[in-house]
């Protein structure tokens, strides 16, 4: 398929003139040198692989040679390119009062796919220290990653954390929270502090809900049962139920279709890359796609 955008054509799954100007200027451009393809050709490849899930080798022709393509994806990865981007628009959309800092935590497991699994040709194989530098797990279902995410109450990611797919989800929200940097427009520290976080049963520990309270973070998190009944079963001493309100809680949904909006990207639904680093940056390319699209 095929769009006008100021006279240029733009075919699907690439960049819009509006998007591109939001990621020309973090792109980095080396003074000297070759001749090189050209930074939004090579960027346009990078989003169809991760849109379509494609090998790098099968990519189109138009988007030049593959090779560069993935050279370059690498780059931009170590250098932290597209998560610098993802935080320049959030710092824009928080400067014009457009991010609701009513957050929500939860994480999703990805299976990976064979090509995922060997992470080195010399000697790599997939050892138990290897997957766990790489963020694979073994878990019932074959190798998994598992992508906890904090997202702001409009569906749009704020924050990513990538771990074995057999961590527990309650180990991982300290760090995940801790994600959370919104830069200013002008001067001042990066936002960090949500206004209320909200998650499900499985975030509900003491030790969590003590932490949210030291940050002076207002939580929405429903109690386990056996939690409760513990507590009831001290009596005066179980101390008070912690507050819940049912109303606030049923925006919960608001990340699970943040999470169906990044598995709509094949490239996420499954994991095909071999380096956690990859796979981060593939999931933080996405992101920002949803962000440009929603300001």
């Amino acid at each position: 398929m095929r769009v006008e955008d100021h006279g240029v054509v733009v075919r699907r799954h690439e960049l819009t003139d509006s998007q591109w100007e939001l990621l020309a200027p973090l792109i980095p451009r080396a003074a000297t040198g070759r001749p090189r393809v050209e930074d939004r050709q090579v960027v346009n490849g990078m989003v169809y692989k991760i849109r379509t899930g494609i090998s790098w080798r099968d990519l189109p022709e138009r988007y030049g040679p593959w090779k560069t393509v993935y050279t370059r994806f690498r780059r931009y990865a170590l250098d932290g390119v597209f998560t610098r981007a993802l935080q320049t628009i959030q710092a824009h959309a928080d400067a014009a009062g457009d991010i609701d800092w009513l957050v929500q935590i939860d994480s999703t497991i990805v299976r990976a796919h064979q090509h995922a699994a060997s992470t080195g040709r010399k000697g790599g194989g997939t050892s138990r220290t290897n997957r766990n530098d790489h963020a694979l797990g073994r878990s019932r279902g074959g190798l998994t990653t598992k992508v906890h995410l904090a997202c702001d109450g409009k569906g749009r990611p704020l924050a990513i954390l990538l771990t074995p797919g057999q961590r527990h989800d309650s180990v991982c929200a300290r760090p995940l929270l801790e994600r959370i940097r919104v830069p200013r427009d002008g001067l001042g520290r990066p936002r960090c502090r949500p206004d209320r976080v909200i998650a499900d049963k499985t975030y509900s520990s003491r030790g969590f809900r003590a932490y949210l309270r030291k940050r002076g973070i207002a939580h929405t998190i429903p109690e386990k049962t056996d939690q409760r009944r513990h507590r009831l079963r001290r009596g005066c001493h179980g101390g008070r139920p912690p507050g819940f309100d049912r109303e606030t809680y049923r925006r919960r949904n608001v990340i699970e279709r943040c999470f169906n909006r990044l598995k709509g990207f094949r490239g996420i639904a499954t994991r095909y890359e071999k380096t956690a680093t990859s796979y981060e940056a593939a999931v933080t390319l996405a992101s920002f796609l949803i962000w440009v699209r929603s300001v």
